[in-house]
């Protein structure tokens, strides 16, 4: 009730729900958790993500004589978006599989410039500490200029590597001229 003192004066129920009072403040961050095709799962900060998209393929629009990395554009609310296969930009041996009803796509940006990394799936948001990033030990080569690091953690019984990717350094990459 508005004109009980205990709500207004900010005085703790007892009686509240379980889930009320369990709640934690996260550390760290919030990151898009994603996998390329090659099941080598990476990691961007939310707040340099302008928007995730499912577009079917044939909303993607092939282009000519442009690099092969690029799968095309999308048309975004009236804002050309070009597509690109992450994998394959990062050195993923196996392309992406563009033969399904959809395609996932994480749209970065930086200044002017928009792009569209297409990834074969979209494991989940987390809340990772930068503290405990570490210096990438296992990335490839041609991968490791765009990474920040690495996380390695266990989660379901498991030991996981997940790369830090560097959305910077990807939009500016020289690759694309290529």
């Amino acid at each position: 009730m508005i004109g009980n003192s205990d709500f207004l004066m900010g005085a703790s129920d007892s009686n509240q729900a379980p889930e009320f009072q369990q709640l934690e403040t996260p550390e760290g961050e919030l990151h898009l958790r994603f996998a390329l095709t090659s099941g080598q799962q990476l990691a961007l900060p939310a707040v340099g993500i302008n928007e995730v998209f499912d577009p079917s393929p044939d909303e993607i629009t092939p282009m000519p004589n442009v690099s092969p990395l690029l799968l095309g554009t999308f048309n975004v609310r009236g804002r050309v978006v070009w597509v690109a296969d992450l994998g394959q930009f990062l050195g993923d041996p196996k392309p992406l599989n563009a033969d399904r009803t959809q395609l996932f796509v994480i749209a970065v940006e930086d200044q002017d410039t928009i792009l569209g990394l297409a990834v074969d799936r979209i494991v989940k948001m987390q809340w990772l500490d930068i503290d405990n990033l570490q210096a990438s030990s296992s990335a490839p080569d041609g991968m490791a200029p765009f990474l920040k690091g690495e996380w390695v953690f266990e989660e379901e019984e498991q030991v996981v590597t997940l790369s830090l990717l560097d959305r910077i350094s990807v939009l500016r990459s020289a690759r694309w001229a290529a």
